[in-house]
């Protein structure tokens, strides 16, 4: 029987490493197999030296994500310790390893999440990433960080920015103003998030140049976008169709992010989301990666969570199938 004692700075410091939840402890002890106690500022391990030292290792990766500026969701604790117990150390070394940082410039930007990580790691590999998840887990918003720390690198041309306008439908050209006047609502989204990394006047420049260009989704047809990051968002609202003619627009050495929530999909009733379809169409493909975010990636207010939890307990009452759900 071996035994190791784990020292932090303060109580706030271990407990940041478990959420502070007894029961992500007890996970620790079914899968690794060693006995746990935490007090104050220290956390005792005992059992065989192998799980011992497993142990060991888990703490020492979630203190390097702590340091790294990362929260550690009851979710991410989970899923750190079954890949832990699957022996799976390498892929935990790649994930933890280096901090991620997003520099911009009005801004630096760190994942907050482990979610958030997995998703930046996803778009700096793969060509075309899905961001899908609810509200305020940050999809929109770090894609956006990424595609102008690419630009201010010079790794790419330029960036396209494009939503479905689902209220306009064709009414579009009736509204009054230019182009960029008539769109403007439906991106207000990708702006707030432009505004938070460059200055006004150089998005104003930028946009002239046409090296960020905004667009609905119906000016891309036809397209074929080469050396740019190309975003889709609220990509809940594009049919089949459209989610198909957006993702064949991919051109040489360009990458697409496309973001949307499936719970809150504007289409008529008659018509398919194309973000439904293509997660049976296109997963396995390498160069694409679908990125699921939950609601312990919610970075927003901390009510934000509370009433996701809240919705999905309506939808879905405890012990009522998913084909009862209506």
């Amino acid at each position: 029987m071996a035994t190791s004692t784990l020292r932090y700075p303060t109580p706030r410091h271990l407990n940041q490493l478990y959420g502070g939840r007894e029961e992500n402890l007890s996970v620790v002890e079914r899968l690794l197999h060693a006995s746990l106690v935490a007090r104050d500022d220290w956390l005792r391990i005992e059992g065989d030296e192998a799980d011992v030292k497993r142990v060991e290792m888990l703490f020492g990766f979630l203190n390097d994500l702590r340091t790294q500026g990362v929260a550690i969701r009851s979710n991410d604790f989970v899923r750190i310790v079954e890949t832990l117990a699957r022996g799976e150390v390498d892929s935990l070394r790649r994930l933890f390893g280096e901090p991620l940082v997003i520099t911009t410039q009005r801004k630096t930007i760190v994942p907050k999440t482990l979610g958030q990580k997995l998703y930046l790691q996803s778009m700096m590999r793969n060509p075309v990433v899905f961001g899908i998840g609810p509200a305020g887990t940050g999809k929109t918003y770090l894609a956006v960080a990424h595609a102008i720390s690419l630009l201010l690198k010079n790794q790419i041309q330029r960036i396209v920015l494009t939503r479905p306008a689902v209220e306009a439908g064709e009414t579009l050209g009736f509204l009054p103003g230019d182009l960029r006047e008539k769109i403007l609502p439906y991106l207000r989204p990708l702006y707030d998030a432009m505004q938070d990394m460059l200055d006004a006047k150089d998005i104003t420049v930028l946009t002239e140049k046409g090296v960020i260009e905004i667009a609905p989704l119906a000016y891309m047809r036809g397209r074929t976008l080469n050396n740019a990051f190309v975003i889709l968002d609220e990509a809940q609202n594009t049919t089949p169709e459209q989610m198909m003619m957006f993702l064949t627009r991919l051109g040489e050495d360009s990458r697409m992010v496309v973001t949307g929530d499936l719970t809150q999909i504007d289409l008529p009733r008659s018509k398919q989301s194309g973000l439904v379809e293509v997660g049976r169409i296109l997963r396995g493909i390498e160069g694409i990666d679908l990125h699921t975010f939950s609601g312990a990636d919610v970075v927003r207010h901390p009510l934000v969570l509370k009433i996701i939890e809240a919705y999905d307990r309506y939808k879905n009452p405890i012990g009522q199938s998913d084909e009862n759900v209506g």
